[in-house]
């Protein structure tokens, strides 16, 4: 079956901006969440994942590159409630 989201995952309310990706589960440090993004012929294509999550300078999470795919990984332990949030360095294609 179809999940838009990851096991664990659902979209609320945030107070960062809009809807935000939120835990429904604790998850453990240097747990991978799930594909964000993939370049497609040179276009950069957001999931869900990749679509809803907002930016914090203070992440508790990250995304790796592999080949043509982007996955997140927590970067420390994640409650449950607690909202998921990445660094944004798309707009430079940083990795």
């Amino acid at each position: 079956m179809y999940r838009p989201l990851p096991y664990g995952l659902t979209l609320k309310k945030s107070s960062i901006e809009g809807y935000g990706i939120f835990a429904t589960e604790d998850f453990e440090e240097d747990t991978k969440i799930g594909l964000s993004h993939l370049v497609v012929d040179g276009d950069l294509i957001r999931t869900p994942l990749g679509g809803f999550i907002n930016h914090s300078n203070t992440p508790n999470v990250i995304k790796e590159k592999v080949k043509d795919r982007y996955y997140l990984y927590t970067i420390k332990d994640i409650k449950k409630g607690e909202e998921l949030t990445l660094t944004y360095t798309f707009y430079s294609m940083e990795e």
